[in-house]
């Protein structure tokens, strides 16, 4: 896309100003800087127009404007995409916000900005979002750009699995007016909510059918927990690596993608059963 095209997805440009008196509006502004004549403006000339006051403008304008540069009609590679969405995010981070796919087109994903759900100081400012996460949209969500980033950046999928699984089993406290320490580790909040839901192997008769089958797997449910924390401490997103770090291959993630898209999965449906 041209700039002015890009730019009229998200700018009325026909009624902004021209900063060239030779042109009625911005559209034809610059068409004439960055089209006709492309060397007149730098490249990153947008970010200082004062028309378009990116780098002042509203938190959500910002968002959108980072998500319209890697829709699928802007830009067709997915590798691009998803160097893009790493870079993004990497950023976003230290400011509690973060960009994830909300649906798809044609299969392409299309994204939307948000504060971070994830985090207990976001938990406890979000009670709001907190309820309306707690769905298979959200789950979905997060499956979808666990995947999409299992082949170029396998550290981020490993290090929103851990996440998904955290979000899901704080959400599940809130939801249910259950306290939840905010000093616990994964592993005991997994402990702590299957207990909450009554998933212990000791909640299962003995009598019950395949009852040492269904045992073994509740039971091994805080061993999956425990493996894709100590991954995501090494190996995941979050945490500063040197410059020697190598992460593990994408078959790695791909392991730690199913694993935690299915833990979360069978506790929000356990949840919303139960509820």
């Amino acid at each position: 896309m041209t700039e002015t095209d890009f730019l009229s997805r998200l700018f009325d440009l026909e009624r902004m100003e021209s900063f060239d008196s030779r042109f009625k509006n911005a559209a034809g502004d610059i068409w004439q800087h960055r089209v006709n004549n492309p060397n007149d403006w730098e490249d990153n000339w947008i970010f200082g127009d004062s028309r378009f006051n990116l780098l002042y403008c509203d938190d959500s304008i910002f968002l959108n404007f980072l998500c319209e540069m890697i829709h699928p009609l802007v830009r067709v590679d997915s590798s691009e995409v998803n160097k893009l969405l790493q870079i993004f995010n990497d950023n976003l981070s230290n400011d509690s916000f973060e960009i994830v796919e909300k649906s798809k087109i044609s299969g392409k994903p299309l994204f939307i900005g948000r504060l971070k759900i994830s985090g207990s100081e976001t938990i406890s400012k979000k009670g709001e979002t907190l309820k309306q996460i707690l769905n298979a949209e959200y789950v979905t969500q997060q499956i979808n750009l666990m995947e999409v980033s299992i082949e170029n950046a396998p550290h981020v999928s490993i290090g929103i699995a851990k996440e998904l699984i955290e979000t899901c089993c704080k959400s599940i406290f809130e939801e249910r007016n259950e306290a939840c320490d905010k000093n616990w580790d994964l592993p005991r909040l997994m402990k702590e909510t299957t207990k909450l839901l009554k998933l212990t192997p000791d909640d299962i008769p003995n009598e019950a059918k395949a009852a040492t089958s269904i045992k073994q797997i509740l039971g091994s449910l805080s061993s999956v927990v425990q493996g894709i924390s100590e991954i995501r401490n090494e190996y995941g997103s979050g945490h500063g690596k040197d410059g020697k770090f190598k992460g593990l291959q994408p078959r790695h993630a791909k392991l730690a993608v199913g694993a935690a898209s299915t833990l979360a999965i069978y506790l929000l449906e356990t949840h919303q059963m139960k509820k």
